[in-house]
């Protein structure tokens, strides 16, 4: 595959930076506080993905920027301590660098909190680019935030791989015309990223050393 691609686009959380937990544990105490006793585990994990305002916002309209700022505040608090590193993103990255790939971050995040968990895990010097929340009019699966990224770059759709964790990252990259790639790692389990037909599926970040024929 290498003959083409040259631009990378990764999704953030749950596929660059371990932030499944934090996530999770935030969603969980904010919908205590204003939901006491209602929500587990289970069933935050769908939220997972989506924007905080399309998430809170479904929930009650009225009070979506107060229960937004009880998340962005608890997050930030545990953030450090919570977010981990997922084995193999590192040596890949740092090979595609080196290799000239062009790499950029598509979240649905807020930039300064992206670029947090970036300067945590030391990969915040091998992006060209970021597109986050902050920077679009409508998210992924919307192509937006990857033609945006793309543009920054000077790539086109068929010389770049999205990599993502969920399946607004699949369909995004899809709606855009880029390739795709899901990761096994995902949260919400291999099968169920598989049913978005992602073009590879990654079970180690070194996986895509191997597609790209890098190895």
């Amino acid at each position: 595959m290498k003959n083409n691609i040259n631009t990378i686009l990764f999704d953030l959380d749950g596929t660059l930076i371990d932030t499944n937990e934090l996530i999770i544990s935030t969603y969980l105490h904010t919908l205590e506080k204003y939901y006491p006793g209602k929500y587990t585990r289970e069933d935050v994990l769908p939220f997972l993905g989506p924007t905080l305002h399309e998430v809170f916002g479904k929930m009650d309209p009225e009070r979506v920027e107060e229960m937004v700022l009880e998340y962005r505040t608890y997050n930030l608090a545990n953030h450090d301590a919570l977010v981990k590193e997922f084995v193999g993103v590192m040596e890949t990255i740092e090979t595609l660098k080196k290799k000239g790939y062009k790499l950029a971050i598509v979240t649905t995040k807020r930039e300064d909190v992206a670029f947090k968990g970036l300067r945590l895990m030391k990969l915040d010097s091998f992006f060209d680019v970021m597109i986050a929340y902050d920077h679009v009019k409508k998210v992924k699966p919307d192509p937006e935030p990857i033609f945006l990224a793309l543009d920054k770059l000077g790539s086109k759709p068929e010389e770049a791989l999205m990599v993502g964790d969920n399946f607004h990252d699949v369909l995004a990259g899809k709606n855009a015309g880029t390739k795709t790639a899901g990761v096994a790692w995902s949260i919400k389990g291999r099968e169920y990223l598989a049913k978005y037909e992602p073009d590879f599926m990654l079970e180690n970040m070194t996986d895509l050393l191997t597609i790209l024929g890098e190895e």
